[in-house]
């Protein structure tokens, strides 16, 4: 199994261009199901791992329709022990590196931030936020240390983050899984050295 950890040195590849995830209650199976995706079609497991509380994850992106056949066969694999899945068939590009850890944070503008209680709100609202306006997605931290939760950071002008704001929270009080969401129009220019 391959696992990637988050900084890892790992090239984004231009065919990465959708995204799946499923969530199960079995540590074990969610083992195997990372296994049976990874065999089904040509994807690349960017994350498999155990969270909190007591469950496990299975991240893979890829062409569309290889991420589509991975995911019904860890659907199959997983049976009763699937508590959720997520299928991005066209996902914004920014959440490749943001989800890897592989972004330089550079020079903040105006930050938001969005905590969801789910790892897959989480990436829908950071991919509704990076396609509604010019902003640059800086991290979408999932699972690992965070009890189960998800959030994402991103940077841009001040309307531009207010603007992609609203998609990312039209999203989550859809699902009803936002915690809290902050914009703070001038950062301290050492945040980005020290949170993100």
């Amino acid at each position: 199994m391959a696992k990637k950890s988050r900084g890892a040195d790992t090239p984004v590849q231009g065919r990465l261009e959708a995204i799946a995830i499923i969530e199960t209650i079995s540590i074990a199976v969610g083992i195997e199901i990372t296994d049976a995706m990874a065999k089904m079609a040509s994807v690349e497991i960017l994350e498999s791992t155990a969270i909190c509380p007591g469950k496990y994850m299975v991240l893979v992106a890829g062409g569309v329709s290889d991420v589509e056949s991975s995911l019904k066969r860890g659907v199959e694999v997983g049976g009763d022990v699937v508590a959720d899945t997520l299928l991005i068939p066209h996902v914004h590009a920014d959440i490749f590196p943001a989800i890897l850890g592989a972004v330089d944070v550079g020079e903040l503008e105006a930050l938001g931030i969005v905590e969801t209680f789910t790892v897959a709100s989480s990436i829908l609202a950071a991919d509704a936020a990076a396609k509604a306006a010019h902003v640059r997605i800086l991290e979408v931290r999932l699972a690992k240390g965070l009890g189960g939760k998800g959030f994402f950071t991103m940077t841009g002008e001040v309307h531009e983050v207010e603007a992609a704001m609203e998609a990312a929270l039209e999203v989550t009080r859809q699902s009803g899984t936002l915690v809290r969401s902050v914009v703070i129009p001038r950062p301290h220019p050492d945040l980005g050295a020290t949170v993100l």
